[in-house]
């Protein structure tokens, strides 16, 4: 199912070319019940929006800049490992002939398992990591920037690079002084604030999630097929606009291609979509399941 998000991709991307990829995770609020028909696709975590239960789904993203795709969404089960999702994602870059620059994840996946996978599969990769235990706090002691060998304790042993990027606080988030922003790197050898501002593109997949949002269909349906299937819509959704951008609001000049993001805005698309489930519905008792963008 998840293949319809690169139906319109060809515009935007192209095959043989390398990207920086970033794999996540997004949470859907589930307020109903649970029964067999869908416990094992509701996850609980933090509370938030009034609830601690989840329809959550784990996003393949391309982040580079006016080429924000996504180009997998798989729903997530409960005691299904975080490497085989990431085994699934990579598969399918695969599948779409493209080649991965670095693949940015989040915190979340600074784990033994998944950093060990990423080593043993060589995939050039870029995880921050957690600042606990006095080894880690040692490492991430100094005034410039440096790369570092962390060894992370277990059976095997795992030998982690450690790029650490020097930023002043300059009292941003109420701090001053000097911060040491560490990152677990593989098959890299980047400068450190490389590393860094390469890692900080991955947050623009916050917005895409912020769009989704926006045009995601609304239901109360404990069906987790549904359920995916409007995920996979609301995705898709920003997708399109994506292509609809680079095929008619990117002018030709000399230099690299650029899209006019101004010239057709995404709350613009979300009219024309809104207009036409209006026109296709009318006389009909249903009620469009899009929110009316205001």
């Amino acid at each position: 199912m998840t293949s319809i998000l690169t139906t319109h991709m060809h515009h935007v991307l192209k095959p043989g070319y390398a990207y920086p990829f970033a794999i996540d995770f997004t949470n859907d609020p589930y307020y109903g019940s649970t029964d067999e028909e869908n416990e094992a696709y509701i996850v609980r975590s933090k509370r938030k929006k009034s609830t601690n239960e989840f329809y959550s789904y784990i996003t393949l993203y391309v982040t580079t800049r006016n080429r924000q795709m996504t180009l997998a969404v798989f729903p997530v089960r409960q005691n299904t490992s975080k490497v085989g999702y990431i085994a699934q994602c990579l598969d399918r870059i695969t599948e779409l002939g493209l080649r991965i620059e670095v693949l940015c994840l989040d915190r979340e996946f600074y784990t033994r398992k998944v950093l060990g996978f990423l080593m043993d599969v060589q995939v050039p990769f870029i995880v921050p990591v957690r600042k606990h235990g006095k080894r880690m706090k040692q490492v991430l002691q100094g005034t410039h920037s440096r790369y570092a060998e962390y060894r992370m304790h277990g059976k095997p042993v795992l030998v982690l690079t450690i790029a650490i990027a020097v930023k002043y606080a300059k009292g941003k988030r109420g701090k001053r002084g000097v911060e040491n922003l560490g990152y677990v790197v593989g098959n890299l050898r980047w400068n450190p604030h490389r590393v860094h501002q390469t890692y900080r593109s991955r947050f623009s997949i916050e917005s895409s999630y912020r769009m989704r949002n926006q045009v995601k269909p609304r239901t109360s349906t404990k069906n987790p097929v549904i359920r995916y299937l409007y995920a996979i819509i609301s995705f898709l959704l920003k997708n399109i606009w994506i292509d609809i951008l680079w095929k008619h609001f990117s002018p030709v000049k000399q230099g690299p291609q650029t899209i006019e993001v101004r010239g057709f805005r995404f709350s613009s698309f979300m009219c024309i979509i809104w207009e036409a489930i209006r026109t296709s519905m009318r006389g009909a008792r249903a009620i469009p399941v899009l929110r009316y963008p205001v």
